[in-house]
């Protein structure tokens, strides 16, 4: 099954990261978001975030864990997702999303899949989640 939305980080909240001897040429940093999502995946999510990024050239990596609630194609519940990518500037390399097996609840117990997030020219951010309930 395909479920896709759009979204918007509702709050972005920088944490301190404690500092270590490594310096590198892209600063590490951490934050904690809230997303709203809308369309056949609707809901809410509190996101753990983490960036090596030159702010600079634009570009650099990250990672996130998501905590979803809300509904699916439907179906309501919650899980969690995890995605990365790469930032060369303007495109997104290197993508990875995965629905995190045995973390669905509700009508989304044993959600399992994968995914994918689009940024359009307009600066809209798009979530497709190709995924499998049991039957």
């Amino acid at each position: 099954m395909r479920a896709s939305g759009t979204f918007t980080v509702a709050e972005f909240t920088p944490a301190p990261v404690p500092e270590g001897d490594v310096k590198t040429a892209a600063g590490v940093g951490v934050a904690t978001m809230r997303k709203e999502f809308r369309g056949e995946v609707a809901g809410r999510a509190d996101t753990l975030f983490t960036a090596a990024f030159d702010q600079v050239t634009g570009v650099g990596t990250y990672l996130a864990m998501e905590s979803f609630a809300g509904t699916l194609g439907g179906a309501e519940g919650t899980f969690n997702f995890a995605h990365s990518a790469t930032t060369l500037g303007v495109a997104r390399d290197d993508e990875y999303f995965v629905i995190v097996p045995g973390s669905g609840t509700g009508a989304l117990v044993g959600i399992t899949g994968t995914g994918s997030i689009v940024i359009d020219e307009d600066g809209t951010h798009r979530i497709h989640l190709d995924y499998e309930l049991p039957a």
